[in-house]
């Protein structure tokens, strides 16, 4: 058995409504799935909106290697860590996805002592949110083809005689694609409606993975049900013969598309190995989308707790700039503390070290001691210091370790963040849980009773290609950005339809600071290219798309599905 499942089998959870009642949670505000997970109703959050917040801290990484530097792990530890030290901590992270779960990467649980459970739930179906999106999603993709069919073969008369307005929806303008929760390359690009008139239209589109669906990002920013009803409803599906936007409220299929979301809105509770409450919702990625949990289980959490830990997709460059700019604009709350967390094996990397590749063994410079690798590859903790500092937000450097780590390394890293200005300790959570985690914890604790002078990077009214070029240059360290011929018009189309204060939610590679996945370290000097920009109208941000991003995962050689079994006493096994 995987060694992190057999840790969490060996615990056996607590009653999830023993968990929401040290929070203050009364079980009228459950939605019960089994013993072990529930749903909370978001009227919790409304019951308890004059009551002061907790402390609210955000997670986040270097420039990880494929495998990944366990951001997850090290929220949950500290969570563990702070409960150890007597503080009532909860933990907001996102659902994972089911591509990279069956694909490359494997689950999003924590591991080693720092986990969720039940872990192989979280992996899974959990509560059935993900199915909700999939659901809502392809709903609107149906009924935008049927529409479009019916315009072809029905008069302006016929659609009156319906009580209907003919959209004059242009077929070779369509934007809404169809979803799936599965990493599959070959429907990337598609072509539909074959097979004769009554078939439909026939043209290209294609699948996007669920996490990166418009909806996802909805549900992770919506404020409530009627909120995200709101935000269904503005969502672009397509442009008509006039070049203006058709939504899915002219679909007249957002009502629908919410009803299917209903239950979707509440956020999961499930617990740490230690007993700690975790909460679970949304799971829109970092490099595609906007890479942060939902508003609603952070503001239900920081009413609940003295300290909420919730964490941000991928490095600091993505997922943190992005909760800060995008995710802290729509809910109006401010981090008072930052984790950055470091690993020798990820710095070894960017410090010129071999491959790592998900699913083959480590090379040799990254299971011993390599000091010349790892100081070669301080710059990316360094760049990312600074990218955390623009923020003005105090933080911690957490040192997340690696068995293979040798104690002059940890030592080596732990000094250069210090030397760089920050607070930095070294966290052994996965090997012992809370246990490992009190240095961290005490640490976050002193520097989220800092003073903070919280900012956003750019301000929303500035042009749109004016606030792409500050997250290129401040962020990443390029020295311009080179918009290709169709993203000026993207860019001029959305000012023109009124997007242009939106914020914007970059689409890059996650493995470097630059588009470049191979450029390690800290690139800078580089021309950032963003081939097109696309609108996410009900979300709430425009988003670029730098480089060759991908919104369709594909599947490695040798999947992580192929390690996952059913026992024959119906227990899954094998997953990661």
């Amino acid at each position: 058995m995987n060694r992190d499942l057999e840790i969490a089998r060996s615990v056996t959870p607590r009653p999830i409504v023993d968990v929401a009642a040290d929070l203050g949670l009364k079980p009228s505000e459950l939605m019960a799935f089994g013993d072990a997970k529930a749903k909370v109703r978001i009227s919790a959050y409304a019951a308890r909106r004059s009551q002061p917040n907790g402390k609210y801290i955000d997670v986040t990484a270097i420039t990880p290697t494929p495998l990944g530097e366990g951001k997850t792990t090290t929220t949950l530890g500290l969570v563990e860590g702070l409960g150890a030290r007597g503080t009532r901590a909860v933990a907001c992270i996102r659902q994972p996805s089911q591509g990279p779960t069956f694909g490359i990467k494997g689950g999003a649980a924590g591991g080693g002592r720092a986990q969720v459970v039940p872990m192989e739930d979280l992996n899974l179906h959990l509560t059935g949110d993900f199915h909700a999106v999939t659901a809502s999603h392809n709903l609107i993709a149906a009924a935008l083809d049927a529409r479009v069919m019916h315009e072809r073969d029905f008069t302006d008369a016929g659609w009156e005689a319906r009580g209907l307005k003919k959209l004059r929806i242009d077929s070779n303008r369509l934007v809404w694609r169809r979803v799936l929760d599965t990493c599959d390359r070959a429907l990337r690009h598609t072509v539909i409606g074959l097979g004769g008139k009554g078939n439909g239209v026939p043209r290209e589109s294609g699948f996007e993975i669920t996490a990166a669906s418009e909806i996802m990002a909805c549900l992770a920013l919506a404020d409530d049900l009627a909120d995200l009803r709101r935000r269904l409803g503005r969502m672009l599906v397509a442009f008509d013969a006039s070049g203006r936007p058709v939504t899915a409220e002219d679909l007249g299929v957002a009502g629908a598309a919410t009803a299917l979301m209903k239950d979707a809105v509440h956020p999961t509770l499930l617990q740490t190995l230690e007993g700690q409450g975790v909460f679970v919702h949304a799971g829109p990625f970092a490099n595609i989308a906007h890479g942060n949990s939902s508003v609603i289980a952070d503001r239900i959490a920081l009413k609940l707790a003295d300290v909420v830990v919730t964490e941000s997709g991928f490095g600091a460059d993505i997922g943190m700039e992005k909760f800060c700019d995008i995710k802290c604009r729509a809910s109006g709350l401010e981090p008072d503390a930052m984790v950055l967390v470091a690993t020798v094996r990820a710095l070894k990397m960017h410090g010129g070290g071999p491959r790592v590749t998900p699913g083959k063994p480590l090379p040799e410079p990254y299971t011993h001691e390599n000091l010349g690798l790892l100081e070669a590859g301080l710059p990316n903790l360094l760049r990312h210091m600074e990218i955390v500092g623009t923020f003005g937000v105090p933080f911690v450097v957490a040192v997340n370790r690696f068995p293979e780590d040798s104690p002059r390394e940890l030592e080596v890293l732990r000094r250069a963040a210090e030397m760089g200005g920050a607070t930095a300790v070294v966290a052994d959570h996965w090997a012992r849980g809370g246990e490992g985690a009190l240095d961290l914890a005490d640490a976050v604790l002193e520097v989220a009773s800092r003073p903070k002078s919280f900012r956003f990077l750019y301000p929303l009214e500035a042009p749109l290609r004016a606030k792409i070029e500050i997250i290129a240059r401040e962020i990443y360290g390029a020295s311009g950005v080179a918009f290709a011929a169709g993203a000026l018009h993207d860019i001029e189309r959305c000012e023109r339809l009124g997007f242009g204060s939106l914020p914007v939610c970059m689409a890059k590679t996650h493995l470097s600071l630059s588009h470049d996945p191979d450029a390690k370290g800290a690139p800078s000097g580089f021309t950032l290219p963003v081939r097109e920009v696309r609108v996410s109208a009900g979300a709430g941000f425009v988003y670029p798309l730098c480089g060759d991003m991908q919104t369709m995962p594909g599947l490695p050689v040798r999947p992580v599905f192929m390690d996952i079994d059913v026992d024959d006493e119906g227990e899954v096994v094998g997953i990661s």
